[in-house]
């Protein structure tokens, strides 16, 4: 018989996956059922220096080499695919980074079969899918690469209980990353 193993969580220490996890939190204390949010990723030391005003509240001199603020963008347009919506999005070179959250429905594969052709109808059938899932996605990346992909689920709506994956949403990686290309 196997014994259980003591698992010791080992602390996150990158900036990106520190500004996720941040993000994740900020837009999880808002509850379930929000639109898509995007923020941009500045370095705080520089937008300490814009702002000194904002030192006390940022950490001031307890900031980790590196680190990054979150910054949030209002008035996202209203869309159901958030490929195009990114596609719209263009950052100025003081951005080092984007996140965007969005809620999704996840079902398993066999229930994307067989759905019909409108889309309302479609969207309408998979919300209706007794082994649906909501969950919320944050994705967060660097101008220069690095990416971090946070999943929480609404039936384990914790802090604790969020996945985190450089690769849980491929696809908005990309997207998002495409709105840092010069």
């Amino acid at each position: 018989m196997n014994e259980p193993t003591d698992v010791t969580p080992v602390p996150v220490t990158d900036p990106l996956s520190i500004v996720a996890l941040e993000t994740e939190r900020h837009v999880a204390g808002f509850g379930w059922d929000q639109p898509p949010r995007l923020f941009a990723l500045v370095p705080t030391a520089q937008l300490i220096a814009d702002e000194p005003g904002l030192a006390e509240q940022l950490g001031g001199s307890d900031l980790l080499p590196g680190a990054l603020t979150a910054i949030e963008q209002d008035e996202l347009p209203t869309t159901s695919d958030v490929v195009e919506l990114l596609a719209q999005i263009g950052w100025p070179p003081e951005v080092a980074g984007a996140a965007f959250a969005v809620e999704r429905i996840v079902v398993p594969p066999d229930a994307e079969r067989d759905l019909p052709e409108d889309p309302a109808q479609a969207v309408q059938v998979l919300a209706d899918h007794p082994d649906r899932a909501d969950v919320r996605l944050v994705v967060a990346v660097l101008r220069d690469g690095p990416a971090v992909c946070l999943l929480r689920h609404r039936a384990h709506d914790r802090d604790d209980r969020v996945a985190s994956g450089p690769d849980i949403a491929p696809g908005l990686v990309h997207a998002l990353r495409a709105t840092l290309s010069d």
